[in-house]
């Protein structure tokens, strides 16, 4: 995606977003509203009226196969951040993040070779974990690199949540795959200093320039070669693919909304093992409309429903709680070695090798 020429004033990008088919596009995951909707909770807030017109209620946020529009996600951030008045709710949010928060793409950053592929993978995928700014990765000089931010649609008014919940993370994230010892070179903002800018001092440990033309957090190029202990090539490469599935295909925007309304309903009847026509006549369809609008939107049922069984089965894998033939039932497989397969097949690893590490 090329890089705005300028940043647009709000008013303006949101002109130009309404023509823009993007901006309605369903494609982002609810990650970053459900924590608002956490920490409204916390503070004994009542964010129902925070969805009013958005299509969405309280309850769905809380659904990993939900996918919402950047219109949808952004109107409910501006809600939340003036109902909660935590200034550093950005920051507040990105302290929590954590490699296996990120599913499919949490476990293909782990398995990667280095820390430079980790990134890699995380910017390339990572609208599917809810980031709502433009990245990109660039060499600075031979000792610099930096992940570059920019907002989508010149929506420079949550830039500073943005900006602070994306460069938080990062940092967590990175630190939980090679060691608390890392620390960026420095970071730039291009939004004034706010009245908390110490906190940013305190977290990322590095001098913080804000006014700067670019939204960076740089980083010493020796970090990008140390290698992870998790290293898998076969599972990265099952991981990536998955991951690949979920990203909205060029060209394919107008039609994503269908696409997420099949993964909500999937993900309710993943053990009745539901097949097209299931799904088509839950949506109201029939068997060859929804294939058709499927196939518009570059993706086909069978890679839709391995997707969302995999998330799920890692996530209960990980949660610990049920065996495995127990979580091969909630995905709809009667019989354990069948769903064992075909884990291998979706992920590169046996069910047992996904379970998180004791300790």
């Amino acid at each position: 995606m090329a890089r705005p020429a300028g940043m647009l004033g709000i008013h303006q990008g949101a002109v130009l977003a309404a023509d823009d088919p993007r901006y309605t596009a369903a494609e982002f995951p609810p990650n970053k509203l459900l924590y608002l909707v956490q920490l409204a909770d916390a503070r004994g807030i009542d964010c129902r009226p925070w969805f009013a017109g958005l299509a969405l209620t309280r309850a769905q946020v809380a659904d990993p196969a939900l996918r919402v529009s950047y219109r949808q996600a952004s109107v409910l951030v501006r809600r939340a951040l003036a109902a909660l008045d935590v200034p550093d709710a950005g920051l507040l949010i990105g302290r929590q993040g954590t490699i296996g928060g990120f599913g499919l793409l949490g476990l293909a950053m782990m398995t990667s070779r280095t820390l430079g592929e980790a990134m890699l993978a995380g910017i390339t995928h990572h609208k599917i974990c809810g980031c709502l700014l433009d990245l990109n990765f660039e060499a600075v000089s031979e000792r610099e690199a930096a992940l570059v931010a920019w907002p989508q649609f010149g929506d420079t008014e949550l830039l500073p949540f943005f900006c602070e919940e994306l460069f938080a993370s990062c940092l967590m994230i990175a630190r939980e795959l090679v060691g608390p010892e890392l620390r960026p070179l420095r970071v730039e903002l291009a939004y004034p200093e706010p009245r908390y800018a110490h906190e940013y001092a305190q977290l990322f440990g590095c001098e913080i320039r804000f006014g700067m033309p670019q939204n960076r957090l740089l980083i010493d190029t020796q970090w990008l070669a140390r290698p992870l202990p998790g290293f898998n090539p076969l599972t990265a490469r099952q991981a990536l693919a998955l991951c690949a599935q979920q990203r909205t295909p060029d060209g394919g925007e107008p039609h994503q909304e269908i696409v997420a309304a099949v993964e909500r309903l999937l993900r309710c009847q993943l053990r009745q093992q539901p097949r097209l026509y299931d799904v088509a006549r839950g949506l109201n369809l029939s068997e060859r409309s929804l294939r058709r609008k499927l196939a518009e939107s570059g993706r086909i049922f069978r890679e839709i429903h391995d997707r969302v069984r995999a998330e799920r089965a890692l996530q209960l894998l990980q949660a610990g709680s049920l065996s495995v033939a127990e979580v091969g039932s909630e995905v709809g497989f009667s019989d354990p070695r069948e769903f064992r397969r075909a884990f291998k097949r979706w992920t590169g690893m046996a069910p047992q090798d996904a379970r998180q590490p004791a300790g």
